[in-house]
């Protein structure tokens, strides 16, 4: 069987752009080696629940929101979505203060302002920027002449120069678990982007994420491509030395195939690819960039009834500096964040929340190469560990938390490299530097002229920067706007 376009990796980003080719006419084919699609939008069901790997809230969902423009193309707003308190969609506890975040621009400045009223200029200063990099599904096309200048400058020194109170400035970037705070490397354009997106509007969906990644699949499916699963792709082969034709799969089988689209880890791709295709130099090059951290996630399964659902994230902080390596080796739990599943019935009380935390990949390394389920004794002692260091912080926040909970289900950076194959676990791709922005940030186009990227290793990771990335892989493959 030919394909005009071969799409690896069944994430967010090849699907999304599996669905677009699909609708633009092309005969497309999306390969995933797992049992089910979705990447981190996977769900899994344990004890009669649902549990979501790496998908927990959106922003930017609100109607004339960037997210709600995309999902309208991928008919997804009819999915239930919750939109979280708007008067406090994030809660944070910063070293025994709270404080809350609420959606719109002014009232997330009134908010903190009443905490910080010396600030309440610089504050404005902070989100008339977010405003200004806001961007428009029209525009992606044709980027902003100020984003190389944003993407090049560094998030932490725009901080420092905005807010000038330290307290304030680790208050804005608490909520930063859902990327890695870097001093010296976090690009202002990504910090800006997803802290901007979520004041504008914060969603959940009932349901689990898996829902995304079946609804993209079936319009794929509607549209006449192909959605596999179980089809692990074990080589690329060229005919003639530079262009790609042919797949092969670890059954066997053989797929030829136009053009290609790779939605996994360029670490996990670059082996696959036949040697002499593409440039040892590019391929070296990406391989020695440093990967963001990963995350050790505990799924708690909770008594009926018995904890309250908070229709808010938490995000507990106990130590001074949010900017420092935030490493649990050695040392106890400082910093968590705290999920809530809607409840599927609508009541009172959630079954089941997520405690993650960030987890570098040296803790688990040495259990690297091991099968799932036979890591051993010493593994289980580890994994049960940092659970219950989870749990104790996040039980000081959450009083009902205290002997409810029936089940705890857990997983490391480790369980993310077997599942998603995601480059030692990382949760956000490669580390995007400020200081070394053309070696960092991937280009859609590679050495190979029918060979593109797309997913988080590409522009910025989460829903809306993988959302992005797809829309403007779409638009180089087919050379023309959507």
């Amino acid at each position: 069987m030919k394909y005009d376009i071969v799409i690896i990796g069944a994430g967010l980003g090849g699907l999304e752009c599996g669905y677009l080719l699909s609708k633009a006419g092309m005969n497309v084919c999306v390969l995933e080696k797992n049992p089910q699609t979705g990447g981190c939008l996977q769900s899994f069901h344990r004890y009669g629940q649902h549990f979501d790997t790496g998908f927990h809230y959106v922003g930017g969902l609100g109607e004339g929101d960037l997210l709600h423009e995309i999902f309208q193309q991928f008919h997804l707003l009819d999915l239930p979505w919750k939109q979280l308190d708007t008067h406090a969609f994030d809660e944070i506890f910063y070293n025994g203060e709270t404080y809350t975040f609420a959606n719109r621009y002014d009232a997330f400045v009134g908010n903190l302002a009443q905490q910080f009223p010396a600030q309440r200029e610089n504050l404005i200063r902070y989100t008339d920027f977010l405003r200004r990099i806001e961007v428009r599904a029209e525009e992606l096309a044709q980027p902003k002449p100020e984003m190389q200048e944003w993407m090049s400058a560094s998030a932490y020194a725009f901080l420092r120069q905005t807010i000038s109170d330290e307290k304030l400035r680790n208050i804005l970037s608490a909520t930063s678990l859902k990327m890695e705070l870097c001093k010296d490397t976090l690009p202002l354009y990504i910090f800006g982007q997803i802290n901007g997106s979520f004041i504008r509007s914060a969603w959940r969906l009932r349901g689990g994420g898996q829902q995304i990644a079946d609804r993209l699949a079936d319009g794929i499916t509607a549209h006449g491509g192909t959605v596999r699963t179980r089809a692990e792709v074990t080589a690329l082969e060229s005919a003639d030395g530079d262009l790609l034709s042919r797949i092969k799969l670890q059954s066997g089988e053989v797929i030829e195939c136009g053009q290609v689209i790779s939605d996994i880890h360029p670490n996990a791709l670059f082996p696959l690819i036949q040697e002499g295709v593409l440039r040892k130099r590019y391929q070296q090059r990406i391989t020695l960039l440093p990967n963001s951290f990963g995350v050790f996630t505990v799924h708690l399964l909770l008594s009926e009834g018995k904890v309250r659902y908070r229709n808010r994230n938490l995000f507990i902080h106990e130590n001074a500096d949010l900017w420092e390596p935030q490493t649990t080796a050695g040392s106890r739990i400082r910093s968590l964040g705290v999920h809530f599943a809607v409840p599927e019935d609508g009541a009172e009380h959630t079954r089941n929340i997520d405690l993650f935390f960030p987890m570098e990949w040296g803790e688990v390394a040495a259990w690297a190469g091991t099968v799932r389920g036979q890591r051993g004794e010493e593994y289980e002692a580890f994994k049960q560990r940092k659970a219950e260091g989870a749990i104790r912080l996040a039980t000081q926040y959450i009083s009902d938390l205290q002997g409810n909970i029936e089940k705890i289900i857990t997983s490391t950076p480790l369980t993310y490299h077997d599942y998603t194959h995601t480059w030692q676990g990382s949760a956000y791709g490669l580390r995007k530097n400020c200081e070394q922005l053309m070696t960092t940030l991937l280009p859609i186009r590679t050495p190979v002229p029918n060979l593109f990227l797309t997913g988080q290793n590409v522009n910025f990771h989460g829903v809306l920067g993988v959302s992005i990335t797809a829309l403007m892989t779409v638009q180089t493959v087919l050379g023309r706007g959507l």
